[in-house]
């Protein structure tokens, strides 16, 4: 695996890639890598014939800046692993490569809506961050597929509709949710949790469960979502949100509606977990 710093040699090495008739595959990261994203990059490698991946933790999409300072940064871990995986390039810019006019100058993507709510509204600025950066990134290895988790199930619609509103010649690609045995959905942020909190991390996973058996039972939607917060309360967790919305464009559900995504963040300790599930309940919401 070849990395790269800055946006010409990536260029480069994409254009000539291109010019041997290879398909270009882009699986975009913050690092801290663990098997969630090897399992973006093997489904990279089944669809494309050259993966290239980025590593760039991007200020623009932390409101909390503590939050940025203690993000890890694990380059060389993550290059071996990408390596193993058989990625063929890794594209690791800095900021001043990123953003070379400074971050406050800096054109902003901004995709009205669906960034709206749930983790937009906890933390404000963080979508127009990620879209922002993800517009450039596209432009930048101007690849054929680009690979996302569902775990960042906002993320994953925030960034569906820039691509479609703004015609970008990219094909959107999503990959299951990689989740430990006991159900956690895998993510870098997991490394934050002590080893008791680690042990109660799952409850967040099984609340969500909880609620779309509940509405499968016929249970009223906001005692449903009211009790949900508890739940994570007695859990250990200081929730932040639990909702249901429409799963195919994330608008709140109306009566009908069956097919449907249940969402939840909420703290324990320092960490921030998200975590959804997506499903079509067996009955319509009332």
């Amino acid at each position: 695996m070849i990395t790269v710093h800055t946006v010409a040699e990536l260029r480069d090495h994409v254009a000539n890639a291109r010019r041997n008739g290879q398909r270009i595959g882009f699986v975009p990261t913050m690092g801290n890598l663990h098997a969630g994203h090897i399992c973006l990059i093997d489904r990279a490698r089944s669809e494309c014939e050259f993966v290239v991946a980025s590593i760039f933790v991007n200020p623009l999409q932390f409101n909390d800046k503590s939050d940025l300072q203690r993000y890890p940064r694990t380059l060389p871990d993550d290059q071996q692993k990408l390596a193993q995986a058989q990625c063929n390039l890794l594209f690791a810019p800095n900021v001043e490569e990123m953003y070379p006019n400074g971050q406050e100058s800096q054109s902003i993507v901004h995709v009205p809506v669906v960034s709206e709510g749930l983790c937009g509204g906890s933390r404000p600025g963080h979508f127009d961050g990620v879209s922002t950066v993800v517009t450039k990134l596209f432009n930048q290895v101007l690849a054929d597929k680009a690979f996302f988790g569902e775990k960042d199930f906002q993320q994953v619609a925030v960034i569906r509709k820039m691509v479609n509103d703004l015609c970008m010649p990219v094909e959107v690609v999503t990959v299951p949710t990689a989740r430990a045995e006991d159900g956690l959905a895998l993510s870098s942020r997991n490394g934050y949790l002590s080893t008791e909190e680690r042990a109660l991390a799952t409850g967040l996973y099984q609340t969500l469960n909880e609620v779309i058996v509940a509405l499968n039972a016929g249970a009223a939607l906001d005692a449903t979502l009211s009790q949900a917060r508890q739940d994570l309360e007695k859990r250990g967790f200081k929730p932040d949100y639990v909702e249901v919305r429409r799963s195919r464009d994330l608008a709140p559900t109306a009566t009908g509606d069956d097919d449907i995504v249940v969402l939840g963040a909420a703290f324990l300790g320092s960490a921030r977990l998200i975590d959804n599930i997506a499903v079509t309940l067996n009955r319509k919401i009332d």
